[in-house]
């Protein structure tokens, strides 16, 4: 089947603000098609009416695009060699310090990241948590998990920072969330944090073409303060870091110099 996505792209940016030419063309035209496929449209123009009147297909379309896959303590090992970064590099310079959860999904990264200051009592700390979706957004603010996404907790863990809605379902507890914000941001387009101490992106930037990747990891150097670390995800080790003003201090976490 042969699909016209310069005409969806063009709309897609003229419509709900996002510029699918800053991504991986495969990578997200596969994407698009199984997603199209799923509410019966044969073609792209097709799939643009549909979009065009139901609200519900077009809130789809665009989780589906911003990839929600996510867990509390995503890949644990890299977790745990943050919390070290955190403690012996920013943590002794400042003691309330300012993270950024840049595409935080559904806030298991950002509870996250609560968590981790709450068992290292540093109080004072800002959580700023940003996505593009407005709807991922809202579920995050509620905060309610699956049980598979809370395994990289202890039982101990779980029923500390969590209050159980039913047999598989848990909800992140009040004392976690007041120190989050979470704001609606677009980091193809948007303006970004500033002076951050440090800032979590994880299994984002793989899906962005070379040069927009190089871009937004300069904009999150500039946003960091001196000593500031950033995290990245698995997949996405910085070549060259000292490009962007970084040097590589562990696994995937890198320091402003």
């Amino acid at each position: 089947m042969e699909l016209n996505f310069d005409f969806f792209n063009k709309w897609v940016q003229i419509k709900l603000g996002i510029n699918l030419s800053d991504y991986k063309q495969r990578q997200m035209q596969r994407r698009i098609g199984n997603i199209m496929r799923e509410t019966g449209a044969q073609t792209l123009e097709e799939y643009a009416h549909i979009l065009e009147r139901d609200k519900a297909a077009r809130e789809a379309f665009v989780e589906h695009l911003t990839i929600n896959v996510t867990e509390f303590y995503r890949n644990k090992e890299l977790f745990a060699n943050f919390e070290e970064q955190l403690l012996a590099t920013v943590i002794p310079n400042v003691s309330a310090p300012k993270i950024w959860s840049a595409a935080c999904s559904d806030g298991a990264e950002p509870y996250t990241l609560s968590i981790i200051a709450e068992k290292n009592h540093l109080l004072g700390t800002k959580i700023v948590a940003t996505d593009i979706d407005n709807d991922i957004l809202k579920k995050a603010n509620i905060g309610i998990y699956r049980k598979d996404q809370v395994k990289n907790l202890s039982l101990q863990d779980v029923k500390k920072y969590f209050d159980q809605v039913d047999d598989s379902h848990y909800q992140i507890k009040q004392f976690l969330k007041s120190r989050i914000v979470f704001k609606k941001q677009d980091l193809l387009k948007n303006s970004y944090e500033r002076d951050c101490n440090v800032i979590v992106c994880r299994n984002v930037t793989i899906y962005f073409k070379p040069e927009v990747r190089d871009r937004v990891y300069q904009k999150f150097s500039e946003s960091l303060a001196p000593g500031g670390i950033l995290f990245s995800g698995a997949t996405e080790a910085i070549n060259f870091p000292e490009q962007y003003g970084l040097r590589k201090i562990d696994s995937f976490i890198y320091q402003k110099v």
